[in-house]
């Protein structure tokens, strides 16, 4: 994990993704409570990745790059 971010972080956007992947497959009604439940789960990522990029004097681009990567990308544990 890059030092830019946090467990907290990528939680956050391990949600934000899980809710837009419950996108899928739905239609109307469904699909537009399930877009708002995705939309305020990203809402708090940004949220969050912009307090930790400020508080840190960090490159806020490059907080956002690094939490995405690693939540979706996450290292392979040592063998």
């Amino acid at each position: 994990m890059s030092g830019l971010v946090t467990d907290e972080l990528i939680d956050l956007q391990k949600s934000a993704d899980a809710e837009h992947r419950a996108l899928a497959g739905l239609a109307e009604e469904e699909h537009r409570a399930q877009w708002e439940r995705w939309r305020a789960a990203a809402e708090r990522v940004q949220a969050a990745v912009t307090e930790h990029a400020a508080a840190g004097g960090l490159n806020r681009y490059e907080v956002e790059r690094d939490v995405k990567r690693s939540s979706r990308h996450p290292e392979k544990p040592a063998e």
